[in-house]
């Protein structure tokens, strides 16, 4: 496959090439271990002067070629798969931050990274800003301290779909020396490739648009190899200096701005937390690559019918879709997004939590259930489900109103879900 194909390509073909004779899907090499001749070959792995594997915690075969075909997508330089997204944000932090240190975080995130943030690394040592994804370059200046190590917010925000300024919040990590991290998986680099935007590392929750099919839980860190990591040495030492528990290898100087993040999350997380994705699980990951340019094209049209249709119901209070002309953030999401944003639609039924209750319990097509971004379409309450950690104020401030319903449209024909979820807001009263 050449290096410039289309995006579609690198979909279908990516990551993986037989040779002659070898097999036309990607093998899985359910194998925990791998035999060597000799103690000196395994060594030269564990030194990391060889590449190959030993051990699949750390690598294996089958992962790394759905990594690899993820990382061509984002047009990164290295990537590794994780047993779930909520790992990849983990170890994306981790990596580069810990006791002492502190980042700063749009407050527009999912429920689940808020709590990660806000709680269980806040319990490790490690400090984080929240500031809202609109707010000025001033308030975002004033939110960097001494000690912060880098940035990090979410394309469009699950679920309340703010589309972030990349380009505002890369410039500002980068003034301070400091990299930008963003999930990109509502977008999906079909939509969006943050890269050429100026972000740093991207991280995926796997199990939504690029799995598909709620088959498999996964996750994917990506790096674009264009953060200078030495010429911020004071800043990373855990790149930057020697590494004891790992033979003394300074990562950033052995493997350079191109391997040094993937190379140490691999050999120091994986090898000590041990986020382990299944190579039945990359398989079956991959599967879903192949399609994704396909199916989020037809989710994005789907999201948009129904949310026009939405726009003109008298029982629904707001509806909130990027793609949607007039939309706070249509005119940013055409500058990040131009072919479309993603498949997820959120809106408020008149009569708030009650009224939003009875209308999912009626819907019939429409599923509820805690997934978003799968081919059959499905409907949520965050408020009082994956978000129901937060404060009412927390979740004002994370755009998450109480009254805020999250729908999910699949590849389903789009006038029997408009049909669908007419019928269930005819039962509200």
């Amino acid at each position: 496959m050449k290096v410039d194909s289309g995006i579609e390509t690198k979909c279908v073909q990516g990551g993986y090439t037989p040779a002659n004779g070898e097999p036309r899907q990607i093998p899985i090499i359910q194998s925990t271990t791998f035999k060597y001749d000799t103690g000196e070959d395994m060594g030269k792995l564990f030194d990391l002067e060889a590449s190959g594997y030993f051990y699949s915690r750390l690598q294996n075969p089958t992962c790394d070629r759905v990594a690899a075909k993820i990382c061509a997508l984002e047009g990164g330089s290295a990537a590794m798969l994780t047993s779930s997204g909520q790992a990849a944000t983990f170890y994306a932090v981790f990596n580069i931050a810990s006791y002492g240190d502190h980042v700063v975080a749009s407050s527009a995130i999912y429920g689940g990274t808020y709590n990660l943030f806000a709680v269980t690394m806040k319990k490790m040592g490690v400090d984080f800003t929240f500031v809202d994804p609109d707010c000025s370059d001033e308030e975002l200046e004033n939110t960097f301290k001494p000690n912060t190590k880098a940035v990090f917010g979410e394309t469009i925000a699950n679920p309340a779909l703010t589309v972030l300024d990349i380009e505002k919040f890369a410039k500002s990590a980068h003034a301070h020396g400091v990299p930008l991290i963003i999930d990109n998986t509502f977008a999906t680099p079909i939509n969006c490739r943050p890269f050429e935007f100026g972000a740093d590392i991207v991280t995926h929750s796997t199990t939504k648009y690029m799995d598909g099919h709620g088959a498999a839980i996964g996750g994917c860190i990506v790096d674009s190899g264009k953060f200078d990591w030495m010429a911020h040495k004071d800043k990373f030492p855990g790149l930057c200096t020697p590494d004891e528990s790992y033979h003394g290898i300074t990562y950033a100087e052995k493997f350079g701005n191109e391997g040094a993040f993937i190379t140490k999350a691999t050999a120091q997380l994986m090898r000590d937390l041990g986020s382990t994705p299944s190579p039945q699980s990359a398989f079956i990951l991959n599967l879903g690559l192949e399609s994704l340019h396909v199916r989020v094209k037809r989710h994005c049209e789907n999201a948009l019918a129904v949310a026009e249709f939405l726009s003109k119901n008298d029982k629904i209070e707001w509806v909130n879709y990027p793609g949607l002309e007039g939309n706070k953030y249509y005119g940013r999401a055409k500058k990040y997004m131009p072919d479309g944003t993603c498949g997820v639609v959120s809106f408020g039924v008149r009569g708030g939590r009650e009224a939003a209750e009875t209308f999912m319990k009626n819907l019939k097509i429409c599923a509820i259930e805690t997934h978003v971004a799968d081919a059959r379409t499905c409907c949520l309450h965050p408020a009082s489900t994956t978000h129901r950690q937060m404060t009412d104020e927390q979740l004002i401030e994370a755009g998450v109103g109480p009254d805020l319903v999250r729908l999910s449209c699949g590849l389903e024909n789009a006038q029997d879900l408009i049909d669908d979820i007419a019928q269930a807001l005819n039962k509200v009263l």
